[in-house]
C-alpha cells in the first residue's frame, strides 16, 4: 500500500528537520537508560555495521552509534565480532582460507559471550548475524558459525542466497535448530525462497522489501502473508520498480508503511532491519539520514 498525500502530510508535519531530528535522537539515547527502538510490538534493527558504510568496524565505535540512534537490536555481521576475538583479518590484515579455519577452530565461546554482554549490558540485542562467504567453509566453520551467533543471543544467522548451497546450509541449521534468512536482491524470485523453504525445516528468508519491488515490479506484501513463519526479518529500504533507483523513504515504490504494519497487527516476530542505502543528500550526513529512516519506520507504527 502507498502512502496517500494524506499520510505523507501527516508523516511531513510531524517529522523533525534533519538535523535537529538527528541531535533529538542523541538526547533521548543520553536522556534514556536503555536503547529503545521497539514501537507497538516491532522490534526496528539496524545493518550493522554495513548502515555505517562497510562490513568491518571497531565494536566500541560500532556501539556507540547503535547507541546515538537509540536501536536496541541489530542485524550484525561478523566481522566485528571475529576482529574482537583476534581474527587474523583484523585491521585489513589479509588471511587465507585456512589460515581462518585454524583460527576459528581455536576460537573460546567464552569470549564471544563477553562480546554480547557488552553490547547486552548497553541494551542492545545481537539478534541476526550476517556471515559472508559461509558457502566456502568446511563444515566445522559452519558449525563455528551456527555456535557463534547462539552464544551472541541470535535467534536466526543470515547470508546471501545461492540456490547451490541452500539445501547445504540448511542442513546445519535443522541440526542446529537455528533459522537461516537468505537475502535476496532484485534478482531474487519467491520460487528461489520456496526451493530452499522445502530443503530445510529451518531455511528462512531475509526479505529486502526494496529488492523485490525492484525485481518482481509488484508488492511483497502476498510473499509476506503467505510464507511469514519462514521470513526471520525484513530489510526495510525503498527502491522504485523495474530495476530502479534506491530512493529515500516514502519516495520509492516499496510499501513500506504497509509491511510494517502487517507485522505489527499480526505480531509476528520478525525484526524490521533498516538498510541504508540510498545517496546521502548534499548538507547531510549519513548519520542523520539513518536517524530519519528510523523516525519514518517510528511514526508508521504508531499510528
Amino acid at each position: 500500500m502507498k502512502l496517500t498525500r494524506r499520510d505523507l502530510g501527516k508523516l511531513a508535519a510531524a517529522a523533525i528537520p534533519g538535523a535537529e531530528l538527528f541531535a533529538a535522537s542523541q538526547a533521548w539515547a543520553q536522556r534514556a537508560a536503555k536503547p529503545n527502538s521497539k514501537v507497538a510490538g516491532v522490534q526496528i534493527g539496524l545493518n550493522v555495521p554495513y548502515n555505517f558504510g562497510g562490513r568491518d568496524m571497531n565494536p566500541d565505535e560500532l556501539l556507540e552509534r547503535i547507541l546515538k540512534m537509540n536501536v536496541n537490536a541489530v542485524e550484525m555481521r561478523s566481522q566485528p565480532v571475529e576482529n574482537f576475538l583476534g581474527s587474523p583479518a583484523a585491521n585489513g590484515q589479509k588471511a587465507d582460507a585456512e589460515t581462518m579455519r585454524k583460527w576459528r577452530s581455536s576460537v573460546s565461546m567464552d569470549r564471544v559471550a563477553a562480546f554480547r554482554k557488552k553490547y547486552e549490558d548497553a541494551g542492545v540485542l545481537i539478534e541476526i548475524v550476517k556471515y559472508d562467504g559461509i558457502y566456502t567453509m568446511a563444515d566445522a566453520e559452519v558449525d563455528y558459525c551456527f555456535n557463534l551467533a547462539r552464544t551472541l543471543g541470535a535467534r536466526a544467522i543470515s547470508c546471501e542466497i545461492d540456490a547451490k548451497h541452500t539445501q547445504r546450509i540448511g542442513q546445519f541449521a535443522d541440526k542446529h535448530k537455528l533459522m537461516v534468512g537468505y537475502h535476496g536482491h532484485a534478482a531474487t524470485t519467491p520460487e528461489h525462497w520456496e526451493t530452499a523453504f522445502s530443503q530445510a525445516r529451518y531455511n528462512g528468508a531475509n526479505l529486502d522489501l526494496g529488492h523485490f519491488v525492484a525485481g518482481n515490479n509488484m508488492s511483497p506484501i502476498p510473499f509476506m502473508k503467505q510464507h511469514h513463519a519462514r521470513i526471520t526479518h525484513v530489510h526495510v529500504k525503498d527502491r522504485k520498480m523495474k530495476e530502479g533507483a534506491v530512493t529515500p523513504f516514502g519516495e520509492g515504490d516499496t510499501p513500506i508503511i504497509e509491511a510494517l504494519r502487517l507485522i505489527r497487527d499480526n505480531k509476528w516476530p520478525m525484526q524490521a532491519t533498516i538498510e541504508f542505502e540510498y545517496p546521502v543528500p548534499a548538507g547531510s550526513d549519513r548519520m542523520t539520514e539513518i536517524a530519519k529512516t528510523i523516525e519514518y519506520c517510528r511514526k508508521a507504527l504508531a499510528s
